[in-house]
């Protein structure tokens, strides 16, 4: 995740957090806060600093373990930006150019206000995954193109200069993921939201974690139950409920059967201040220390190094490049 908030938001927590915590048990993972690519938008250099170490902190307080995965900063890996530019030689100006989020960008804000970093985006996010000869990149439905792109570059620089890179397959997280804003439950919950009412921070006071619950834009007809197309606020609720409970949302719905929202909304308000209360109390002590958090970050990037290297080693040598001696 790009660390361009303060706070990360529920959907980070439930669509990418959780999942990325379970992985754990069964892969050798790494995970990366990308301020490299938190550089396609304009930034305050010291603010930068600070959403990178908070960003860093929330994934060690919701369950990334640095003693049993690699987490790291990407710009403490060179190694990202070198791949990156090798990349970028075997890519398509015109397959570039199709990318679903840089369309969308340089449409919404004008093509002058798109930069070349915006543009090769992609292909720094394919460095990102083929230094670690990774099998599997759990993304949103939103992320696929981009790891499709990784693929048709990795088989293409394989077939090009032999076998050198895995070829991942991308996981594609479930749709029951999807979070959606309080106040606008047609648009997915976003950090960039014009509107703070509708975002539920992980490092939210809790009072207000549970003020903007209690004011989440429902409908008039007062039952609990699912319909996306018809009522996609509640819908939208009882999604956050059953992600943070392991429950199935049928369940749910029997528990609230003419209850009405006043009660639902209270409910789902405990169960939030629950989750969240102790992510929310290990992530500040952790930006309390900032120098121990630097440490293990760095520690974490040196693993990290470890293991890029000696990809972009095979590469260089792969495609011609003099070693330094």
């Amino acid at each position: 995740m790009q660390p361009s908030a303060d706070s990360l938001q529920i959907g980070n927590y439930i669509g990418a957090l959780m999942q990325w915590r379970d992985l754990q048990d069964s892969y050798e993972a790494f995970f990366s806060v990308v301020d490299l690519h938190a550089l396609t938008q304009p930034n305050n250099p010291s603010e930068l600093r600070e959403k990178t170490r908070r960003t860093a902190a929330q994934y060690i307080a919701a369950g990334i373990e640095p003693s049993r995965s690699t987490l790291y900063v990407q710009s403490h890996v060179r190694a990202h930006a070198e791949l990156a530019w090798i990349l970028s030689t075997i890519t398509g100006f015109g397959e570039a150019g199709r990318m679903t989020q840089f369309k969308d960008k340089s449409q919404r804000y004008g093509a002058d206000s798109a930069s070349v970093g915006l543009f090769t985006y992609p292909v720094l996010m394919a460095a990102d995954i083929l230094l670690y000869q990774t099998d599997i990149v759990p993304v949103g439905d939103d992320q696929k193109q981009h790891v499709e792109l990784t693929r048709d570059l990795a088989e293409r620089f394989n077939s090009r200069y032999g076998e050198t890179f895995q070829v991942p397959m991308p996981v594609i997280q479930k749709d029951t993921a999807r979070i959606f804003d309080l106040q606008n439950p047609t648009a997915k919950m976003s950090k960039s939201a014009e509107s703070d009412a509708g975002v539920l921070w992980l490092l939210d006071d809790p009072a207000v974690s549970a003020k903007k619950i209690m004011r989440a834009v429902t409908d008039s007809e007062g039952a609990v139950r699912y319909d996306r197309e018809n009522k996609p606020g509640v819908s939208n609720l009882l999604v956050i409920y059953a992600a943070l409970t392991g429950r199935q949302i049928p369940s749910i719905e029997d528990e609230y059967a003419g209850r009405g929202y006043g009660d639902f909304k209270k409910g789902l308000a405990e169960v939030v201040v629950n989750e969240f209360g102790p992510v929310r109390r290990r992530a500040l002590e952790l930006l309390d220390d900032p120098a121990e958090l630097d440490r293990v970050l760095a520690a974490n990037a040196a693993r990290a190094d470890e293991t890029a290297e000696r990809t972009l080693g095979d590469v260089y040598d792969k495609v011609g490049l003099l070693r330094r001696v």
